[in-house]
């Protein structure tokens, strides 16, 4: 029997999702909808037009709405369907996604923003859905909430007033993503707290986070890019990582597995962005960023555009951690710098290939990449000395210093004689 979710743009009905006796998922535009002048494309891998796209681009794009890897298993498995199934896990949580979109069972609509129904939690049920959130990823299955967010690791799409923390219910926006500290690895919350806070520090775009407690248990909540806030309504901005746009499953979204590379995303760049020279420019200054925060986890699925007008930009940095103070992480770069991913094989004939080979685009590369080097060390030792003054603490801070100063030491090396 073939099923359908309403695919909502906004407070516009977009398209349909549908699931065939096959399992293949299909997606169209509503004819309504292609006859608005507003209307916008839910993905660059799927321009307005009348024919639907088949299941080669629908599934990459709707799985990427979803969580990934582990997560994801424990979510099917706490909602009793199959992992391998987008539509079902969709038609449950996906009220309040990454984005502007909403799938609701056919006829629902969405809430209006000022109809927002939010449960506001004391510390006593804060620190339960905390704690649940490994056997219950994104609280599935918990009366009224429907929430997805993409990402291995577990996480809450939350609501914070001046109130405090709230749960978001019938798939009402939120403005917040907790995140707890992941068992397995040691200081996280203050690993990509200190990550953010460096990325704002050297000048790139990346969302306000803090560190909170509840009990014996550290989280970090970040302010979601993707949600605006006027008059107290809550509004969504679309957005969709460049696997989404490049219609690449979320399994593969390592370059070694056969996903983006940089290539593949400069490309994606040039063709979608409204200031492609200049979103090139700030992509390649992330990678150099990341390298020197030592995080082997920058996929394609951890880069996306935000619509904040017809054509999109760069979305803001985010799940930004220095993976290289774990010793159980694969150390090898999610999408390779030239020809290498192993960090200290790097060479600047690597660097060299993402810029063009004129020499003026040669000559500010070697400049860009000193430049960083020097100004990474003196901010890392600035936001150092800020978090021991407010409080802020945990030896990982120490080994994430050691690995920049390797890393910067590294640039420092194989550019000083270009």
């Amino acid at each position: 029997m073939t099923r359908t979710l309403d695919v909502y743009f906004g407070n516009r009905k977009a398209g349909v999702l549908t699931q065939d006796e096959g399992g293949a998922l299909s997606f169209a535009y509503a004819p309504t909808y292609l006859g608005e002048p507003q209307a916008r494309a839910i993905s660059y891998s799927m321009p307005l037009r009348e024919q639907p796209f088949a299941d080669r681009v629908a599934r990459p794009f709707f799985s990427g709405l979803l969580p990934d890897e582990g997560a994801r298993r424990r979510l099917a498995t706490a909602l009793g369907i199959s992992a391998d199934n987008p539509f079902g896990l969709l038609g449950i949580i996906g009220g309040d996604c990454a984005g502007a979109l909403s799938l609701y069972p056919a006829g629902r609509e969405p809430l209006s923003p000022s109809d927002a129904d939010i449960e506001m939690l004391d510390e006593t049920r804060l620190a339960d859905l905390v704690a649940r959130l490994r056997e219950r990823p994104l609280l599935a299955g918990e009366p009224g909430i429907r929430l997805s967010l993409a990402g291995a690791q577990d996480k809450l799409a939350v609501c914070v007033t001046d109130d405090g923390i709230g749960i978001a219910k019938g798939g009402a926006p939120t403005t917040h993503i907790l995140k707890p500290f992941i068992p397995a690895l040691d200081g996280t919350v203050e690993n990509e707290l200190f990550c953010l806070r460096l990325a704002a520090q050297m000048q790139f775009a990346a969302p306000a986070a803090q560190m909170r407690r509840v009990g014996d248990v550290s989280f970090l909540l970040v302010q979601r890019y993707d949600r605006t806030k006027q008059g107290g309504i809550v509004s969504r901005l679309h957005q969709e990582d460049f696997c989404q746009a490049l219609s690449v499953p979320p399994e593969l979204k390592y370059e070694q597995e056969g996903g983006p590379g940089t290539a593949r995303c400069l490309a994606l760049i040039d063709h979608a962005c409204g200031r492609p020279a200049a979103d090139r420019l700030d992509f390649t200054r992330r990678l150099i960023f990341q390298y020197l925060v030592g995080n082997a986890d920058a996929h394609a699925k951890n880069y996306a555009l935000l619509y904040r007008d017809t054509a999109p930009d760069l979305a803001p940095l985010y799940d930004v951690l220095c993976t290289a103070v774990y010793p159980g992480i694969d150390q090898r770069l999610a999408m390779k710098i030239g020809e290498r991913s192993v960090p200290d094989t790097i060479r600047l004939q690597d660097w060299s290939s993402l810029v063009h080979h004129g020499r003026a685009a040669q000559r500010m590369l070697v400049k860009e990449l000193g430049e960083f080097a020097t100004r990474i060390g003196t901010a890392t030792d600035a936001l150092l000395k800020e978090f021991s003054e407010t409080g802020i603490s945990h030896p990982v801070l120490r080994r994430v210093r050691k690995v920049i100063e390797a890393r910067r030491a590294h640039l420092l090396k194989i550019t000083e004689d270009a």
